[in-house]
């Protein structure tokens, strides 16, 4: 099982509005790819912190209906696992995030591989290459 960071839903769903560089149409295209794979079932990881990234891009850069419905199908995806977050884990995070470095929603992230022994993440973040055990993976 992997994490899936909210970049790779937002590469496969948002949609550009003026020309983009070759490299963020490979990076759209493993993002959908990614996604497929998702679809048939690969399990992937995710927080509810990391879905509200999700939805408030997608509202800033969609629509609120179409941000509902993103959110609505990722939700409804069996092999997508959504992980509550409490305040002691934002806080470990806060704490985290200094010490690699990183954003405090990334390192978030990082908490929670640590906890389920996830060491691979789906993710588009090249911060996440500053932590030596973990192994980022874009296709």
């Amino acid at each position: 099982m992997r994490f899936i960071d909210a970049s790779v839903f937002l590469y496969a769903f948002l949609k550009p509005k003026r020309h983009v560089s070759k490299e963020v149409l490979k990076l759209k295209e493993a993002a959908k790819n990614i996604l497929t794979r998702v679809e048939k079932g690969e399990d992937v990881i995710i927080t509810v912190v990391h879905l509200s990234e999700v939805a408030n891009i997608l509202e800033t850069y969609t629509s609120k209906v179409k941000s509902v419905e993103y959110v609505e199908a990722i939700l409804s995806k069996p092999s997508i696992h959504v992980y509550d977050v409490n305040v002691a884990s934002y806080v470990e995070a806060m704490l985290k995030a200094k010490e690699y470095m990183i954003g405090v929603n990334d390192a978030l992230a990082v908490i929670y591989m640590e906890r389920l022994g996830i060491n691979e993440i789906y993710s588009f973040n090249r911060d996440f290459d500053k932590i030596k055990w973990i192994r980022r993976i874009i296709e």
